[in-house]
């Protein structure tokens, strides 16, 4: 099996801080994902600190399979100095990248989630990725105006009931 080939690094757009995530955010992050309103389109619930934590060890111990990464980082945002939310990428062996964002409650409306998916779009171009991908709910409108932010467009195909984005970085 191939080793991963991407890991996260922290970077910065301009009023964040990408920092890859560690097992002692789940403190924090409890906080910023507490909002039940979070879930309405991803379903799930608000996770205790202790199960953020456990999450996070599996996220920090990365992938079974060799041949792709789980990158992960959590938000913060410079001028609170405080968490705001996390983005993750899945890539592939085959150079395609899932990825997904979120924003805790109190911080939605200010643009984040949009710089910090354009950023990481930007990241994992650099890194030679070649697709990026994301699902996003029909009807969740401020995370489909994110995917579009980010350069994606929908592909007008579905999967669970979610719509699929895509762009291409390199062809």
């Amino acid at each position: 099996m191939s080793a991963p080939r991407v890991r996260a690094e922290t970077f910065a757009t301009a009023r964040l801080d990408l920092v890859p995530l560690r097992v002692e955010d789940a403190v924090e992050m409890a906080g910023v994902l507490a909002d039940p309103a979070l879930y309405v389109f991803i379903g799930g619930a608000p996770s205790a600190v202790e199960e953020l934590r456990d999450r996070y060890e599996r996220l920090v111990a990365g992938a079974p399979d060799r041949g792709v990464s789980w990158c992960n980082w959590v938000l913060r945002d410079r001028a609170e100095q405080c968490l705001v939310g996390t983005v993750q990428a899945t890539v592939g062996a085959e150079g395609c990248a899932e990825i997904a964002w979120v924003v805790g409650t109190p911080w939605q409306g200010r643009g984040f989630a949009s710089e910090a998916a354009r950023g990481l779009v930007g990241w994992l171009r650099s890194r030679n990725v070649r697709t990026v991908v994301a699902h996003v709910h029909p009807e969740h409108r401020a995370s489909a105006a994110v995917a579009r932010a980010a350069g994606l467009a929908p592909t007008g195909e579905t999967e669970d009931g979610e719509t699929r984005w895509r762009a291409v970085l390199r062809p």
